[in-house]
């Protein structure tokens, strides 16, 4: 019997009224997964590097290289490096861990309905909306931060002249326009692909669906990595050139 396919994440249970989603739930674990990792592996970081931290130091200089030459300068780089590999590691591991073998054989049985115990993150549009509006949010009040508030209010809000005022109006819609442009991409994506495995291990199970996970893996990591780079893009102009 082929898996329901569910545009929205099912509830598992609740907590003073507020709903637990299989979804969140594999969030949360995704959460604890890193954290538990960045202590582990923050304890053993050694002068000479063994395999996986030669591999994690070779991560976070190609990732500061590419930054440097979106922001300009080295210091901004290492300034804004926390934001973008941790919007960049979280999301990849959420599409990577929604992806393991197994994840969707976990079920809740309520009666006779079994809802499965975890769903992928980013499956969900909750999910994609509340790291939207947290990028578009961080990349404002950077923006703030380093030009100033009237320096920054003016970039939306302009009454030198009638031109400038029309040009922040639309500054001002394109801001609020990230918000579908980033959720939506991401959570179709992601959606796509997985009702891509639940119909192909339906319909062709064991070997055929094998290269379709490679392909699901690729298309985790490219959006993870579109995510973190336009939330990076957005924040170069928006702290204009004052990191320059």
């Amino acid at each position: 019997m082929m898996e329901e396919i569910s545009l929205k994440a099912q509830q598992l249970f609740s907590i003073g009224g507020f709903s637990i989603t299989n979804s969140l739930l594999l969030s949360l674990l995704v959460s604890l997964l890193l954290i538990v990792f960045a202590v582990v592996f923050k304890n053993k970081i050694k002068l000479v590097p063994g395999k996986i931290q030669a591999i994690v130091e070779m991560g976070i200089e190609a990732l500061l290289g590419l930054m440097e030459s979106v922001l300009g300068t080295k210091e901004a780089a290492e300034k804004y490096l926390p934001l973008i590999a941790t919007i960049f590691v979280f999301i990849l591991a959420s599409n990577w861990l929604g992806l393991l073998p197994g994840v969707g054989s976990f079920v809740l049985r309520h009666g006779e309905t079994e809802t499965p115990l975890f769903r992928s993150p980013a499956a969900d549009l909750n999910f994609t909306l509340a790291l939207a509006v947290m990028a578009v949010f961080v990349t404002n009040f950077f923006g703030v931060i380093t030009l100033g508030v009237f320096k920054y209010a003016k970039k939306f809000l302009n009454f030198s002249n009638p031109i400038k005022f029309f040009v922040g109006i639309l500054e001002l819609i394109s801001e609020l326009s990230r918000l579908v442009s980033f959720s939506f991409r991401l959570f179709g994506n992601v959606f796509a692909g997985e009702v891509l495995l639940i119909i192909i291990f339906f319909l062709l199970p064991y070997v055929v669906p094998v290269p379709f996970m490679f392909m699901e893996i690729f298309v985790g990591a490219i959006q993870a990595f579109i995510f973190s780079m336009l939330t990076l893009v957005f924040l170069a102009s928006n702290i204009g050139t004052t990191e320059h």
